[in-house]
């Protein structure tokens, strides 16, 4: 939507001045319940924020919907949807902001160039569905899904305003207060058991919306919302001027019985040769300027790959470029998502040299993206080591020069999910200690197996201080020489039945940390074990159910209750040169936590997209930030950012001093773009670059002083 000025509904269009620290400058639309602005956050980012009308901010159950509005967008995330920036529905004039994303709503594309084509009917149809998909996924339905609530944006369509009552948006009623949502794009349910209506309702509406923008007007058609509410119930649709090829489906969408619609997943799976093959200039045919060069860098498997071979240098190669795109956001209350790419540009000549920002940058550290391994297969676990990044996906162990992406040597192993990436243990690359079996080490430069051992049957291993720590099912624990792959000593941990370990980079002296639930669970016993010895360095019992997520500066800093209730309610440092316990209660759970250290501050990405950062030395939560992500990897912080990887491939830069969102890169999703994956990599910080893999294969990098830059 082009913004307007002196538009919306009364002198609310242009004021307040501010909604929190964003500044509103233009308005982009006004409906029954409140103006949605053109803002701009402190940093410059263009934000869509919707303020409620004044009438309403003085409604509790108007205030009370408004909550769960937001909470409603927090919880959605995904290649269609974008996240909640801010929001404050307590504030005097509840406001909500979500990243702007420019374009035409369905509504108006429809109304000035008429009905679409049966191509971009069907590739409207399985974004939409894929939408449906991500916002049924967390738990929420939308339930007024119609064609000015769909943008078209750059890179598909989006979908906004979800989960929401507008009370003159209709003039029907029901018992229980206003209906919620628009009549001609309603379900039979949400007329007769409006309190039982579920995602099903959504698709009828997918069904009507996909009438509307083939023939200019919908499946029921009258002037009458009540005659239209009639008809939904009771008579068949109209699809006359539905291409027949897809007629059947969108009458199975239109089905009366909520049960006989088919699912999201089911209509990806009838439209798959479309979804696969999208394009996304399909509704924003100009086309793209270009960048500074015209092209940007990839590099491209070699089809020859082995174990342990050293191919010939791999470089980028050439292809043409996208212009960096905005990071857009929708209309307020969307679930909405057009992500910025990450630019990178080439040098302008040799295909075989590395880019222009790896040239750039000092110390053999640059910005680029690489496919090593070829497209799919799940997303790459990347760590850094040896000067070289490791990464690992099923079946495939590769190194990668940090400075252009170029791959310096791959090395099969067994195929299966990987939950960690490759690390560098005794001088040597340990490529695979997330699965269970024959223990092998390779030489970081070539790749070439060093040694291979069979140590028997094992339930758990763990690299700590160049040794590997296998605990097997009786408790006993094996030290193994992650140079040699020799046995150095094998006995059971004191106080530990069976100790699993967990271990942090950074100590100058590493030690393996084992927890263990005392007596009822209140407590929780924890030892420091010294991986050369096998020796417990310190035991000591602490208060609550704590799991170790970070070392530093002497201290091991724990979460409360995360691993055994699933929210994490209070963070712990205790530092054992001392003996001193600091206990630091979270104002609100974080479910699912997972957690990264940096300094004295912890920070938390829990499910749902909740980001906080518990600082321990003013002992206080230090700011909460609502990515909009279903879901995060483990934060990673450099004391000026944090980042984290989302589902969809998506990189976030956030200010670690404020807590503010600062920018954050394209998705890079992968051909089962349906499957969420179990375990997200985190974020890989080195020479001033943050390195992160992504569902389609894809290893990037990018410059970390500036994420507003990507």
């Amino acid at each position: 939507m082009a913004p307007q000025r002196d538009a919306g509904a009364g002198t609310e269009a242009e004021l307040p001045e501010y909604a929190g620290h964003y500044r509103l400058e233009s308005c982009l639309g006004s409906g029954g319940m409140g103006v949605v602005h053109l803002a701009r956050s402190t940093s410059g980012m263009r934000v869509a924020v919707k303020v409620v009308h004044a009438s309403y901010a003085r409604d509790p159950e108007f205030r009370g919907r408004f909550r769960q509005e937001v909470a409603a967008a927090r919880r959605v995330s995904g290649a269609f949807t974008a996240p909640v920036v801010d929001a404050d529905p307590e504030a005097g004039r509840p406001w909500m902001a979500t990243l702007f994303i420019p374009g035409p709503t369905l509504s108006e594309q429809v109304k000035r160039n008429g009905p679409m084509g049966e191509d971009r009917l069907r590739r409207l149809m399985a974004g939409l569905a894929e939408a449906l998909r991500d916002i049924h996924r967390v738990g929420v339905v939308h339930r007024d899904l119609k064609p000015s609530n769909v943008l078209l944006a750059e890179d598909g369509p989006k979908v906004i305003d979800f989960g929401i009552s507008r009370p003159k948006d209709s003039e029907l009623r029901t018992e229980t207060g206003k209906l919620i949502g628009t009549p001609p794009f309603m379900a039979p349910e949400q007329f007769r058991r409006p309190r039982e209506v579920g995602p099903a309702a959504d698709v009828f509406a997918l069904g009507s919306l996909l009438v509307h923008a083939a023939t200019g007007r919908g499946p029921f058609d009258s002037d009458s919302p009540y005659v239209v509410a009639y008809q939904v119930v009771h008579d068949e649709p109209d699809l006359t001027g539905v291409p027949e090829s897809l007629a059947p489906l969108v009458l199975r969408c239109l089905a009366k019985e909520p049960g006989k619609r088919p699912t999201p997943d089911e209509l990806m799976r009838e439209l798959r040769s479309v979804a696969a093959a999208y394009d996304t200039q399909v509704f924003t045919p100009a086309p793209r300027p270009t960048g500074e060069d015209g092209s940007r860098a990839e590099v491209t498997p070699d089809s020859a790959a082995g174990s342990g071979t050293r191919p010939g240098r791999e470089r980028p190669v050439r292809r043409p470029s996208r212009r960096a795109a905005l990071v857009a956001g929708a209309l307020c209350l969307a679930v909405t998502g057009s992500l910025g790419l990450v630019q990178v540009f080439g040098d302008g000549s040799d295909p075989a040299r590395r880019t222009t920002a790896a040239q750039s940058a000092p110390g053999g550290f640059g910005a680029w993206e690489a496919v090593p391994a070829g497209k799919g297969a799940g997303m790459p676990q990347c760590s850094y080591g040896a000067g070289r990044l490791l990464c690992a996906r099923p079946g495939l162990v590769f190194a990668l020069d940090p400075a252009d992406g170029g791959t310096l040597w791959r090395h099969e192993v067994d195929t299966g999910p990987r939950s960690e990436p490759p690390v560098v243990s005794g001088g040597l690359v340990q490529p695979a200690l997330d699965r269970i079996g024959a223990l092998e080490a390779l030489d970081p430069d070539t790749g070439a197996r060093v040694w291979r051992q069979d140590p028997g049957r094992y339930d758990g291993v763990r690299c700590v201080g160049g040794m590997l720590l296998l605990t097997r099912a009786d408790g006993t624990v094996t030290g193994v020489d992650a140079s040699s792959g020799k046995t150095v000593w094998s006995h059971p941990v004191a106080g530990q039945s069976v100790p699993y370990f967990s271990a942090f980079a950074g100590e100058p002296r590493p030690s393996a940390y084992a927890t263990g639930p005392v007596g009822d669970g209140s407590r929780t016993r924890v030892t420091a074990v010294d991986p050369a010895t096998g020796d417990a360095r310190w035991d000591e019992e602490l208060a609550g159910a704590l799991t170790p997520v970070g070392a530093a500066d002497g201290s091991v800093y724990f979460v409360v209750d995360g691993a055994v209730y699933g929210e994490a309610k209070a963070v712990v440092r205790y530092t054992p040169g001392t003996g001193a316990v600091r206990r630091v209660a979270l104002p609100v759970p974080v479910s699912q936590a997972a957690a990264g250290v940096y300094g004295d501050t912890v920070y938390l990405m829990g499910a749902g997209g909740s980001l906080v950062a518990v600082d321990l030395a003013a002992g206080r939560q230090a700011w909460r930030l609502e990515t909009g992500v279903s879901r995060g990897s483990a934060p990673v912080s450099d004391g000026r950012h944090v980042y984290v990887t989302a589902p969809d491939g998506r990189l976030l830069g956030v200010d670690a001093r404020e807590g503010r969102l600062l920018g954050q890169t394209r998705p890079r999703l992968g051909a089962a773009s349906d499957r969420v994956p179990a375990t997200l990599p985190e974020p890989v910080l080195a020479g001033g670059h943050v390195y992160a893999g992504a569902p389609d294969g894809t290893v990037f990098g990018v410059a970390g002083r500036d994420p507003a830059a990507w």
